[in-house]
Formats: C-alpha cells, sequence, structure tokens
C-alpha cells in the first residue's frame, strides 16, 4: 500500500522541474513578444478573443488561415540594433523558422522581420514590424494553395488592344 502512495508522489517531484523548465523556456510567438517586452521596457498589447477570431477566420477561409497571433507595442521610443532583435527572434522562433525578409532603414526607426515554416499542408508566417513608434507582431498560419487562388482572383491579365480592335472590325 506504501508503494502505490509513492507513485504519485514520485510523479509530482519528477513533473514540477519539468514544468518549471518548460515555463522559463518560452518560445515562438509569446517567446519573442515576452522578450521584447523585457529588453526594451514595453508593453504589449494583445487583441481580446483572438482565440475565436482565428477560429472564426479558419471556418470562414476554408481552412486558409488559422493560428493568428497578434500583439502591438504602441509608443515605442527605444533605440533598436537590427542585428540584436534579428538574434533575439530567431532565438526565440528556433531553428525550423527561415528568415526570407529583412528590412532594415538607414535611420533604424524602420525595421520588418519576415519568417516562414512548414506546418504540414500549412505554412506559418511570423511578421515583426516597427515603424517609427509602433511595434506590431504577427504570427499566423496560410494555405499556401487557398492563398494562391485568393490572390489570383486579383490578378489583372493585360489585354492586347491591338487585338481588341481587330477582333472589333471582325465582328462588324
Amino acid at each position: 500500500m506504501k508503494r502505490l502512495v509513492l507513485i504519485p508522489i514520485c510523479f509530482l517531484a519528477l513533473a514540477v522541474p519539468v514544468v518549471v523548465l518548460a515555463g522559463g523556456a518560452q518560445g515562438g510567438f509569446d517567446g519573442v513578444v515576452s522578450s521584447i517586452e523585457s529588453r526594451y521596457h514595453v508593453h504589449a498589447q494583445r487583441i481580446p478573443f483572438l482565440g475565436l477570431i482565428s477560429l472564426i477566420s479558419h471556418k470562414a477561409t476554408s481552412g486558409g488561415v488559422s493560428g493568428m497571433h497578434v500583439a502591438e507595442i504602441d509608443d515605442f521610443r527605444a533605440d533598436v540594433d537590427g542585428e540584436e532583435l534579428n538574434r533575439m527572434v530567431e532565438e526565440k522562433l528556433g531553428a525550423e523558422w527561415e528568415r526570407v525578409i529583412r528590412e532594415t532603414s538607414h535611420s533604424g526607426n524602420s525595421q520588418t522581420l519576415i519568417y516562414m515554416h512548414p506546418e504540414g499542408p500549412q505554412m506559418g508566417l511570423f511578421v515583426l514590424d516597427l515603424d517609427g513608434h509602433e511595434m506590431d507582431v504577427v504570427q499566423v498560419s496560410v494555405d499556401p494553395k487557398h492563398l494562391n487562388e485568393s490572390i489570383g482572383k486579383y490578378e489583372h491579365h493585360h489585354v492586347d488592344s491591338s487585338n481588341e480592335a481587330q477582333r472589333a472590325d471582325e465582328s462588324d
């Protein structure tokens, strides 16, 4: 009987360090936002009910968009070293994320970082945009096929005006 009591106690003794260590090594979107808040002494605003909004967008787009995370930092006054910011984001996102765009203005007050990461049939996108005194951090999962179809609806098709005139003459 005493042995059966030891099993839950041993389980708890092993689980507590794992939970504590996992919480301290926060990564991904939340890790990036927390690191920015800590490093630059700012507070990120998160959109309330974003989980519900993400679920609705997933249904509305037939699975085209899901897993949205958004944080906005207003009144961002700190000087930002682009290299340091890039390293911080890469460290927190992890090696599976690949940076596809890094744009930094000469003055340094505008920074844009875009990362991608395959998520099965979906593609994870992470965007950090610092523009003046506002920073936006967004992570979303998109279906590339669905996105391509949606963008294709807005493509402009080139019409050769000489062929149009010739067709008009032939129909007369």
